[in-house]
């Protein structure tokens, strides 16, 4: 995808560099780098990173490489930058509290993996995934059922995780009916960023802004029917181009393992926990995920003696009760294997590290440019200038090309003086936004995946029009609903 690649870095490159010609312009009045050669070099350092972040898929670079040696090379010319002009200390001050907003969200998001990976060896996934594609359900009440999941899971799990699964289950039950794969991926990307718009845990922007305490736990559920309109008035309009029909049955086995439902109430009772200890003890989320993960590593002790007590004895390592359902012909669903050795650091391992180390390097990335004033400026030249409405807006579109995470980060970095609505205008837009494009959410890559070479950048884009009519009337209903934050 070169051209798709390389037109979002003019965009990237649209967005920034024009503000070192506009600082220049303004005379010296503020004390940064930003028509500095220093400035500029980050900038071009920065732009050149994400042009291979973007490209990744022609490359076959991971992400997470150009980014963390544009972070460290931008940070060693932010230091040396304030060092000739006297100030030993600030670019290390201002290291630190970039770290510090990195170590957060890593720790927070490497508990959530872990969780999620456990829940994916004890069978849980797999056995979800049987029952929906073993049943004889019309291809139009799939096409809903799995948008309706999607929706209803990506708030407690995350959007990627959420579109890995419900891919898989469109491309089983539609296998040899492309028209049905591409309306049915489309319908799940945008489910699941919409779903994951009004929870903390559902996507990284909205974690990323109950950290900041901008928006409330308690606040997000105001944006519940924003992102419902966002999901719904797209699948309504792409559920008319579902034949009713009834697709050939698939009867496939799984199994839930030993522990999987301890598994799934001690996330669900880690992540009320979370929020408890943040809304009033005013402790960081990650501390309470963080010792929700070391329960998690206990009991995966106990699940790893009992299953060796089993083999000891010569009896099969044991199996949840419930039905299973015989395989009948091939199909994607992955299945665990009960008689492995239980270890909770082989499933921490399995975190998705090029994303998390992809997230060092952009959050270091964007401070590093705020440093040198670049974000000061483009608040000024974005909120300033459009307003806040406007600017809201365009950062959702903006999602759809440039990853939403460092758009977020540098938003939080600038805090623009907005009204409480906008906060909330601007996190169901980061959110949903990158639905407009099958690149512009960790959702949309996913179900590239699993569906490849069917679910494409053009595929979606044939649907970016009904999306895009979602993302209107979602931003129209927040402020009919939500009218008392502005």
């Amino acid at each position: 995808m070169p051209k798709i690649s390389w037109g979002a870095v003019v965009g990237v490159a649209v967005i920034f560099i024009p503000l070192a010609a506009l600082a220049s312009s303004e005379g010296g009045q503020r004390d940064d780098f930003v028509s500095h050669w220093v400035g500029i070099t980050c900038l071009l350092i920065f732009t050149i990173a994400y042009a291979f972040v973007i490209g990744e898929e022609a490359t076959k670079l991971r992400k997470s490489k150009p980014v963390m040696v544009a972070a460290g090379l931008i940070w060693i010319l932010v230091a040396l930058a304030y060092e000739r002009h006297g100030d030993s200390e600030f670019a290390a001050t201002a290291f630190n509290t970039d770290f510090l907003e990195f170590a957060e969200l890593f720790l927070f998001l490497l508990a959530a993996m872990t969780f999620l990976n456990t829940m994916e060896e004890r069978g849980v996934f797999d056995a979800l995934r049987s029952w929906l594609v073993s049943q004889r359900f019309s291809l139009r009440k799939i096409f809903w059922i799995t948008g309706l999941i999607a929706f209803s899971m990506s708030p407690i799990a995350d959007n990627m995780t959420t579109a890995l699964l419900l891919a898989t289950v469109v491309v089983a039950v539609g296998r040899g009916q492309s028209q049905f794969i591409v309306v049915g991926c489309v319908n799940v990307v945008v489910a699941a960023n919409a779903g994951g718009a009004f929870s903390p845990f559902g996507d990284i922007t909205t974690l990323m802004v109950w950290q900041k305490g901008l928006v409330g736990f308690h606040e997000f559920h105001r944006l519940f029917v924003p992102a419902l309109v966002q999901w719904i008035v797209p699948a309504f309009i792409m559920a008319h181009w579902i034949p009713d029909a009834i697709p050939r049955r698939i009867r496939a086995r799984a199994q839930i393992h030993q522990g999987a439902g301890l598994v799934v109430a001690l996330f669900l009772v880690t992540i009320t926990c979370t929020v408890l200890i943040h809304v009033y003890l005013h402790l960081p989320p990650v501390m309470g995920m963080m010792t929700g993960l070391g329960c998690l590593a206990i009991y995966g002790y106990v699940i790893d003696r009992r299953q060796q007590q089993s083999q000891l004895a010569g009896e099969a390592p044991a199996v949840a009760r419930g039905r299973s359902m015989t395989v009948e012909r091939k199909s994607p669903i992955h299945l665990s294997n009960p008689g492995k050795k239980f270890d909770i650091f082989k499933r921490l391992a399995e975190a998705e590290w090029d994303t998390l180390m992809f997230f060092y390097g952009v959050i270091l990335c964007v401070g590093g440019l705020g440093a040198l004033g670049y974000l000061a400026l483009l608040s000024e030249t974005v909120y300033g200038q459009l307003g806040p409405t406007a600017a809201n807006i365009l950062v959702g579109a903006a999602s759809s090309i440039v990853d939403n995470i460092p758009l977020m980060f540098a938003i939080l970095t600038m805090r623009p003086e907005m009204e409480h609505g906008q906060w909330l205008l601007v996190t169901l837009t980061a959110g949903v936004g990158g639905s407009l494009l099958s690149i512009g959410s960790a959702a949309g890559v996913a179900a590239m995946g699993v569906a490849r070479g069917v679910y494409t950048f053009a595929s979606h884009l044939r649907w970016s029009w009904a999306v895009g009519l979602g993302y209107v009337a979602s931003i129209a209903v927040h402020f009919f609903v939500n009218a008392h934050h502005f």
